[in-house]
């Protein structure tokens, strides 16, 4: 469809590899591959077309049409030298590694002028009176407002009602010609009852957790039972240190040493060391993946998944109900299997919150995540430190059995260090301590995404497990991918970065087959997902740019796909790189950029043009765009 962009391909011979392919590349029909330079250089002329009117329909899809005449200049090719130098140290290096410190943008910064709730709610007395800051008079904030986004609002069509009435970004669709909310009473009247989002936190369950007078009572019975074996474990070993220590005083009295360390020196700081161990967890924030949210899992689901779960939680900051954290634990209605995931290296905060959750939430299944490998997380005990503390693991696992009515699950990883691995040897323990089901990622710690992940090892350690189900998770792109998995024995599968790089693969796995999907679909996939993040976080313009910041980081997995019809050999294996290549249109050429510049277009033909103090910093320090 994109004559023009196959002119700019590599020459070679019609369906075979072109010559030197580097190792860790996918393999894609040479008349597709392109530089570059010549790859930029053709997304950036069609951008400029369009700004023109000279993009025809093959090349942009319908729905796209309107929104491509109000994107913002182009930015400059990527091949310039300035350019490139902004994404270059002073020194003259190539930014590399993680922005493991990015900026939180204030919920007002796109947003400095807001209508009142009083207002948008109707009917309602302004708590704040004279002083309220924000715009009370209709007329004066829609002549402030950033233009509507669309004709049609999902929020409306779908309930009847929008919430965010006329700071709605699409309020035209219902908006009365005296400046009034409009509602569908018939769709309101059908969706009555309904509760489409659980498991949220309410107002006086917060304030309880504030002020700490939530009651853990079965906690409190489990945690009597540690802290009785605790003593008397104590008792013996302050008893032989006692003993030790008289022996070494005796010895010090005879043996005046000056200079090096000598054993009763040693002896004698044992007991300061044995003290260390009952530090407890401080509070601290996880650093969230962006991309297992409630809009992404409802993608999910559309496409076959049969189990969601929620993203890791931290445990001290639940219990403290801090809004942001409980967020991590609400469950759509679709989501008919569905569990929480959290994280913590003590008994006592884990416990509690085992309860809390068992208490105040609808769920199927708790995880135990002793598998995160973050530094912040490992470095307090947690994450994969858990596995390497197997005393606490197993505190910790007996003592939120006692709490839950439902399965308790657990996720780890081969080991903390490459070349020893102790999955296997927790197994068997954890069988005993009552987990309900073990999901295993076959690479350690040290191992983060590189290499391969070992699927020889999780086959030893499912048979290990056994009766005690065993999911297998890692390198799971297609449904080759899933089957040559399920042929090692596990009883199912998770799959994480390839549900990121392409969520049908669902779908695939479910009808057997490579799906060639077009890039038509592949943008009515994104289009879902906006609306579902409109629902999520509003359609107002707090909500609209919390919606693309979270596409924005969809979409850096998203460019790692390549369609089917383009691969020499299928499928595509999720550790080789895509090279530089021209789609078989222009959209499928642009889903195929690793930049961020063109990402963020992608996001204005959904959400319309980014606020003119728009800045996007993705994971990647290399990716920054402002």
């Amino acid at each position: 469809a994109c004559e023009a962009g196959m002119e700019a391909v590599a020459e070679g011979p019609g369906d075979k590899v072109a010559d030197g392919a580097a190792k860790g590349t996918a393999s894609i029909k040479s008349k597709f591959l392109t530089t570059k330079e010549k790859f930029h250089e053709f997304l950036d002329s069609k951008t400029q077309d369009s700004k023109e009117g000279k993009v025809s329909d093959n090349d942009v899809p319908n729905e796209t049409a309107e929104t491509s005449a109000e994107e913002p200049e182009a930015k400059k090719l990527k091949l310039d030298p300035e350019e490139n130098n902004k994404s270059r140290k002073p020194d003259g290096k190539r930014v590399r590694g993680q922005n493991k410190s990015r900026p939180h943008m204030k919920p007002t910064t796109y947003d400095d002028k807001q209508l009142c709730l009083s207002v948008i709610q109707e009917n309602k007395k302004c708590f704040y009176g004279e002083k309220c800051k924000f715009f009370h008079d209709v007329a004066e904030y829609m002549a402030n407002k950033p233009a509507d986004v669309g004709e049609r609002c999902y929020i409306y069509d779908t309930f009847g009602k929008c919430q965010y009435s006329l700071s709605c970004r699409f309020a035209k669709a219902h908006t009365s010609p005296d400046l009034k909310n409009v509602v569908n009473e018939e769709l309101v009247k059908a969706r009555e009852g309904r509760t489409v989002v659980k498991n949220s936190l309410d107002k006086d369950l917060q304030n309880r957790l504030r002020k700490r007078s939530v009651s853990f009572k079965k906690s409190a019975e489990y945690l009597k039972t540690i802290s009785k074996d605790n003593k008397e474990k104590t008792d013996v070993v302050i008893g032989f240190l006692l003993d030790k220590l008289q022996v070494s005083e005796e010895k010090q009295n005879l043996v005046k040493t000056v200079g090096p360390l000598t054993d009763a020196d040693i002896v004698r700081l044992r007991p300061c060391e044995k003290k260390q161990v009952h530090l407890s967890c401080p509070s601290e924030s996880e650093p969230r993946p962006f991309c297992g949210n409630l809009p992404f899992r409802r993608v999910c689901k559309r496409f076959g998944a049969d189990i969601t779960c929620g993203e890791m939680a931290m445990c001290t900051n639940l219990l403290q109900g801090q809004q942001s954290e409980w967020a991590l634990l609400k469950r759509h209605e679709t989501e008919d299997l569905f569990g929480v995931q959290v994280e913590g290296c003590f008994p006592d905060t884990m416990t509690r919150c085992a309860e809390l959750i068992n208490n105040n939430t609808e769920v199927d299944f708790v995880d135990i995540n002793s598998g995160c490998p973050i530094d912040l997380v490992y470095k307090k005990g947690g994450g994969c430190g858990l596995m390497t503390r197997s005393r606490k693991f197993e505190q910790i696992v007996r003592g939120m059995n006692y709490v839950l009515d439902v399965p308790l699950t657990v996720k780890i990883r081969t080991g903390v260090q490459e070349k020893c691995s102790i999955a296997h040897k927790l197994i068997p323990e954890m069988k005993k301590w009552g987990v309900s089901m073990i999901t295993l990622h076959g690479r350690s710690r040290e191992q983060r995404y590189t290499k391969l992940a070992d699927w020889d090892y999780i086959n030893t350690c499912s048979k290990l497990a056994s009766p005690i189900p065993l999911f297998g998770n890692g390198d799971i792109l297609s449904y080759e991918d899933a089957m040559k998995a399920r042929e090692t024995g596990v009883s199912g599968i998770m799959i994480a970065r390839g549900a990121l790089i392409k969520p049908w693969i669902f779908t695939e796995i479910k009808e057997r087959r490579d799906w060639d999907i077009s890039s038509g679909e592949r943008l009515d996939i994104l289009r879902d997902f906006t609306n579902y993040g409109l629902e999520h976080w509003g359609s107002d313009t707090r909500g609209l740019e919390k919606t693309r910041n979270f596409l924005l980081e969809w979409l850096s997995f998203l460019c790692r796909y390549i369609p089917v019809g383009l691969l020499e050999r299928v499928p595509q294996r999720i550790n080789e790189r895509p090279p530089y290549y021209m789609g078989r249109d222009y959209l499928e050429s642009l889903m195929a950029s690793q930049h961020v510049g063109d990402w963020v277009k992608i996001s204005e033909m959904l959400l319309g043009p980014v606020p003119k103090n728009f800045n996007f910093l993705p994971k990647h320090k290399a990716n920054a765009y402002k």
